[in-house]
């Protein structure tokens, strides 16, 4: 199992401010890594700047193995994209004006050479989500949260990605969605092997469905290790997010 992304040295922010400090870290194929942290911390700053919407000040991003590995952080975010980069963002940014199913076939892409698992069509979406099935002639505008939340994870999967980045996926939803998404992202990434970098405000349903974990504070990084280990150390997790027991 080789290493699909390297991130080291990295710094970044928005035009001349710097949120990100010396940022270095890694995943490998078939993992996923939980990205922890206290609100304010860098953690959506750095899922943007991995999918290029931040300006980047110093260190190097790669993305891929041996022959096929890509200097990420020289590519725009579109090209990022076609490399290999999944990215459902907080804002979601569905196409509102289209129907879910004009929303999945505008960004479909061809299965990359060499996946061992199906390829992500629309209709693997909908037998993901039987709701967004149900809804395919609907436009985004008439979905609820949880529903635009699916549409959003499932734009990011017809693109066929090496990597998933997911940005507070369950974030304002109710507690029956929260379950019926975070069952889909252990199908993708536990049973599929889908590579994906979580960033979620509920620690403990992220790190049962991770491999690794990484935790950030003032924009950087101050503890890496296995989900595990930190699952299973809550009084460690509750310092590192500062929580007060």
């Amino acid at each position: 199992m080789g290493e699909l992304l390297k991130v080291e040295n990295l710094s970044a922010g928005y035009g001349e401010a710097v949120v990100l400090h010396g940022v270095s870290l890694s995943i490998a194929e078939g993992q996923t890594l939980a990205l922890l942290g206290r609100n304010g911390t860098g953690k959506t700053t750095l899922i943007n700047t991995l999918a290029g919407a931040t300006r980047q000040h110093g260190g190097s991003i790669s993305l891929g193995t041996g022959a096929t590995s890509v200097t990420l952080h020289k590519l725009p975010s579109h090209e990022r994209a076609a490399a290999g980069i999944g990215w459902v963002p907080q804002e979601r940014n569905i196409f509102k004006s289209l129907t879910v199913h004009e929303n999945l076939t505008a960004v479909a892409r061809p299965a990359r050479a060499g996946r061992a698992s199906r390829p992500w069509t629309p209709e693997r979406v909908y037998e993901l989500f039987p709701r967004l099935a149900e809804r395919k002639s609907n436009l985004g505008t008439q979905l609820s949260g949880g529903e635009q939340q699916m549409l959003a994870l499932g734009r990011a999967l017809v693109l066929n990605p090496t990597l998933l980045l997911l940005d507070e996926p369950c974030e304002g939803l109710a507690p029956i969605i929260v379950q019926e998404l975070l069952r889909a992202i252990r199908r993708i990434t536990r049973d599929e092997g889908l590579s994906a970098i979580i960033v979620e405000q509920h620690p403990q349903a992220i790190l049962a469905i991770s491999d690794t974990a990484a935790v950030l504070d003032r924009g950087t990084v101050v503890h890496t290790g296995t989900a595990r280990s930190l699952q299973e150390q809550p009084a460690l997790l509750d310092k590192l997010l500062g929580v007060a027991r």
